[in-house]
């Protein structure tokens, strides 16, 4: 199987490389811009899979489908966690947020993988995809919650959570009163509802607000602790992979 991968952070291209390489999966080749994969697929049989970056150093990685009519099943890599995940959806494309988590990419690898045998065409309308990313639409954000408690229904104003967190097999939200509610939601699900200024998964188990962050302190191997200022359950610790976009996040 020919695999290659299209990005321009080199750093992140060799992580995605090792990671790949874990599973069994050999890149044959990183291309790093538009020009030079527009040069190279000129040149070079078409790969079974591609790992594509969306913002390249000179351009939206779609500038290259405008050049060349690319055969290749495909895994996207973006940070457009914001408003483009619908449109990928939308049109049944793998997609990985940035930093990549080691979960999520085998997850993907494995339904290509299932997929492959297939090879069943899929019809990607890059246009629409380009311009919710260039353009991207106002986006209403969740501003309050219903939480059952007992026979009746709790009204949780977003703003009064401090965090959304996962525990055995639930998921829960913190509130700025020190309670501590069940939810019908996954993590998973919460991801298009929140603001994006206001909360961050800083790990698999937690999304944090900013508002309550009490204190940041330096954690064993290069991750991060976080105490917020009521909520004093699990250990809310900022993974190593997202430990840069959080520092970007924090502003």
């Amino acid at each position: 199987m020919n695999v290659i991968i299209i990005e321009d952070e080199k750093p992140a291209a060799r992580r995605l490389d090792r990671l790949l390489q874990k599973l069994n999966l050999r890149v044959s080749t990183m291309l790093h811009s538009v020009e030079e994969a527009i040069l190279w697929f000129h040149k070079n049989e078409h790969p079974d899979l591609i790992f594509l970056d969306i913002q390249l150093s000179d351009g939206l990685s779609f500038e290259i489908f405008e050049a060349i009519d690319i055969q290749s099943s495909i895994i996207f890599t973006t940070a457009y966690d914001e408003y483009a995940l619908q449109a990928f959806k939308l049109n049944s494309i793998d997609y990985l947020l940035k930093p990549i988590d080691e979960e999520e990419l085998e997850a993907a690898v494995k339904k290509f993988q299932f997929l492959y045998p297939k090879r069943q065409s899929m019809t990607i309308d890059f246009e629409d995809i380009k311009k919710m990313l260039v353009n991207p639409l106002e986006r209403e954000y969740k501003k309050r919650f219903t939480v059952n408690v007992g026979k009746h229904m709790k009204i949780v104003n977003a703003d009064e959570i401090e965090c959304f967190y996962s525990e055995n097999k639930g998921t829960y939200m913190a509130t700025m009163e020190g309670r501590n509610y069940l939810m019908d939601l996954s993590l998973e699900n919460l991801e298009n509802e929140l603001q994006p200024e206001m909360f961050f998964r800083v790990s698999r188990k937690f999304y944090i607000n900013i508002k309550f962050i009490k204190d940041i302190i330096a954690y064993t191997n290069s991750r991060l602790k976080i105490k917020l200022k009521n909520y004093n359950g699990q250990e809310i610790i900022v993974s190593r992979e997202r430990v840069k976009d959080f520092k970007l996040w924090l502003g």
